[in-house]
C-alpha cells in the first residue's frame, strides 16, 4: 500500500506490549514448575503476598522506600515468625 505511511521504530509497540506485562510476569514465574496446576496453586497464594514486598516505588524517595520496606519486613516477621531480610554480620 504505497499511499499509507508505514512506520517502524523500536518503541512504537511499547503500549501494546506493556499491557501484556502481568501475563508475562506470570509466565516467567511458571517456568520453574513441573505442572500448570502446581504453578497455579502457588501463584494463587503468592499473589496476595507479593504486593506486600513491592511498594509503588515510583511514588517514594529512596529514604521513604527504605523506611517502608523496614516496616513491611517487620510486619512479615511478626506474622510468620520468619526473618524476611538477612542481617549484616
Amino acid at each position: 500500500m504505497p499511499s499509507v505511511e508505514h512506520r517502524s521504530h523500536k518503541g512504537l509497540n511499547n503500549r501494546a506490549e506493556n499491557s501484556h506485562h502481568p501475563t508475562r510476569q506470570r509466565e516467567r514465574a511458571m517456568k520453574g514448575f513441573r505442572s500448570t496446576g502446581g504453578a497455579q496453586r502457588f501463584l494463587a497464594a503468592f499473589s496476595g503476598i507479593s504486593p506486600h514486598f513491592r511498594p509503588r516505588r515510583h511514588l517514594l524517595t529512596a529514604a521513604e522506600h527504605r523506611a517502608e520496606m523496614s516496616i513491611r519486613f517487620a510486619v512479615w516477621e511478626q506474622v510468620t515468625g520468619v526473618a524476611g531480610r538477612p542481617t549484616a554480620a
